[in-house]
C-alpha cells in the first residue's frame, strides 16, 4: 500500500471488512471490548468537560471503524 492508496475510502472499507470479519473470533472480541469501552459507556453527572469530549471522540471512532466495516462487507 503506497501513500496514494492508503486512503481511497473503498479500500479502507474493504480493509476494515477484511480485518473485522465475523468468521475472526479475535476481531470479534476486540470490537466487542471497543464498544463496551465507548458506545455502552455511561460517565456520571460529575463528569468534566474534558472527560465528555474524551468519551465521545473515542466513540466516534469506533463508529467510524463500524461504517467502514458495514460499507466495505457491501462492495463486492
Amino acid at each position: 500500500m503506497n501513500a496514494n492508496t492508503c486512503c481511497e475510502p473503498g479500500e479502507i472499507a474493504k480493509a476494515a471488512a477484511r480485518v473485522f470479519s465475523p468468521q475472526n473470533e479475535d476481531a470479534r472480541t476486540v470490537l466487542a471490548h471497543l464498544r463496551a469501552m465507548t458506545l455502552e459507556r455511561t460517565l456520571g453527572a460529575d463528569a468534566t468537560d474534558a472527560q465528555l469530549r474524551d468519551l465521545e471522540g473515542a466513540r466516534r471512532l469506533v463508529k467510524h471503524i463500524e461504517t467502514l466495516i458495514t460499507s466495505g462487507r457491501m462492495k463486492p
